[in-house]
């Protein structure tokens, strides 16, 4: 079983890397050009990986044998769990990214870039890998998946787990968006963060504009990435991932997970 799981890393390990680099352009490399702007080209462009990353999971059906099977570890873990761990322990760390197993991190073999200190210390800690985790196997699965087993678990978590990055991504660029917002604005937010008035932090932070858009250009995508195209007959109505799972995973979860990092970062951001 050791072998096949070493097989299994190894099978999807640099298809992972490869995806990594492409979902997103690299953080900017100076605090003049680090603003509201730039921040929401890179939340668009991460709109159409999340979207790609469900087409890509839609594939395979349910397979609940991956993630009910915990005989395959001496600590009852599941074949996921055990992916992700061992997966995010192989990677080099990611200041982008926060991972889902931390205490199994490795120091990286090759050193990290030194990007530029944009969030502040302690905020920077705030992380909602646990929320991501229980709502994209509890609530959002099911939603895209149709019932099934094709044996096919190591492309299965595979897959996952590049949702999970994607999907990671984007929830903890809040953090990035707090801090713009906040350097922008200070004395908008500095008396709510002493009070640590959560519901007034909150409402500074939301548009509704803007999420009602943001909303309305996932489920665009959904639709003219996840088209069913044939030279016979063109478009024949179907999607690989419907649309509406598509809008309501960003209206129901993605948004408001977003949003509550963003006031948990600012209630930390005068420490």
């Amino acid at each position: 079983m050791a072998s096949y799981l070493s097989l299994l890393f190894l099978y999807s390990h640099f298809y992972i890397i490869l995806s990594s680099f492409s979902h997103s352009k690299p953080l900017p490399v100076s605090l003049s050009n680090y603003n509201l702007d730039s921040l929401r080209e890179s939340l668009e462009r991460q709109e159409d990986f999340i979207v790609f990353s469900l087409i890509e999971r839609a594939r395979y059906p349910f397979n609940s044998p991956a993630y009910d099977i915990p005989h395959l570890a001496e600590d009852n873990s599941s074949l996921v769990e055990i992916y992700v761990r061992e997966t995010e322990a192989i990677e080099s760390k990611n200041p982008e990214e926060l991972p889902f197993f931390p205490d199994e991190m490795q120091v990286p073999v090759v050193p990290p870039h030194q990007f530029p200190q944009i969030l502040h210390t302690p905020a920077a800690s705030v992380n909602a890998s646990k929320g991501i985790w229980n709502m994209y196997f509890n609530h959002l699965l099911p939603l895209f998946t149709t019932k099934g087993d094709d044996g096919n678990y190591q492309q299965t978590v595979a897959s996952d787990f590049i949702c999970l990055q994607a999907l990671s991504k984007r929830v903890h660029y809040g953090r990035f968006v707090a801090e713009v917002k906040f350097r922008d604005a200070p004395q908008d937010y500095i008396p709510f963060i002493y009070s640590k008035d959560s519901e007034v932090l909150m409402n500074l932070l939301t548009s509704t504009s803007v999420e009602e858009t943001i909303i309305k250009r996932v489920s665009k995508k959904a639709m003219v990435f996840g088209q069913n195209v044939t030279l016979e007959k063109g478009n024949d109505g179907k999607y690989k991932v419907e649309p509406s799972v598509v809008s309501e995973l960003y209206k129901d979860w993605v948004i408001p997970i977003t949003k509550q990092v963003e006031v948990d970062y600012l209630l930390r951001r005068l420490d």
